[in-house]
């Protein structure tokens, strides 16, 4: 029979597992790095995984297909629960919920010189996952009513507070302009042009090549048509905040 199902451009696939995840039928699978449709009668032809995927490397398209079959999916579920799992657990977007967000633990340093000694942290303000540009899905339930952070990989190593002065209550995303290879401002227009995005912090190093980060931005905001307001904050590399 004739009838919509997915098509993966295994060319885009950046592999990063999204779609595989967003797959309740289990009609994706990842093999040798890049998604594949495993069987047809397996995709309801919903597109679920459509949204997730970062490249986007899935449409839909019209062709011969089996029939959805849904009792085939049903005990592929059933087989799989009773199975490890042996997926990413990295690769869907979702939301992290903190017990106790900005409260102090203890964390335990071991040490073969001298016996163990107590350190005091602080919880984790991330609040959603994934964080890197190229890996984040444009249409995520949670970039509606968002304040964005945009940071470049090195500013959370350069301050110790960067998850309490930066990432508390905001969307976080990370690059490195000069070690990807693809256009952020590419994405993050669309990110910015598809949700309701309330505001936008990039926070880059001094160096000249974090000033790619903050170029995409610019030109993402442009682009996207919207007025959102936005600031840029430069840290030193020994963490000062330079403006």
């Amino acid at each position: 029979m004739k009838r919509r199902i997915i098509e993966i451009n295994t060319e885009k696939c950046n592999g990063c597992g999204a779609c595989a995840a967003a797959c309740h039928e289990g009609a994706i699978a990842m093999v040798d790095g890049k998604a594949k449709l495993m069987r047809d009668d397996y995709c309801d032809g919903l597109g679920d995984c459509l949204p997730t995927c970062p490249a986007n490397a899935i449409t839909f398209t019209e062709r011969e297909a089996a029939e959805y079959n849904q009792e085939a999916v049903l005990r592929a579920k059933a087989l799989k629960e009773e199975m490890p799992h042996t997926g990413c657990p990295g690769s869907a977007a979702h939301t992290i919920s903190h017990s106790c967000p900005g409260s102090a633990f203890k964390v335990l340093t071991p040490s073969t010189a001298a016996p163990a000694a107590a350190m005091t942290g602080t919880v984790s303000e991330l609040s959603t996952w994934p964080v890197q540009i190229q890996l984040a899905p444009v249409n995520a339930p949670y970039f509606d009513g968002a304040k964005l952070l945009i940071a470049a990989d090195c500013t959370a190593y350069a301050r110790s507070d960067f998850h309490a002065r930066f990432i508390r209550g905001h969307v976080t995303l990370i690059g490195c302009p000069k070690l990807d290879d693809a256009d952020y401002a590419d994405k993050l227009t669309e990110i910015l042009a598809n949700n309701d995005i309330k505001s936008v912090t990039v926070v880059r190093m001094e160096v000249p090549c974090c000033g790619g980060i903050e170029y995409a931005v610019r030109t993402a905001l442009q682009r996207s048509g919207k007025m959102i307001p936005w600031q840029v904050v430069t840290l030193s590399t020994d963490g000062e905040i330079l403006d």
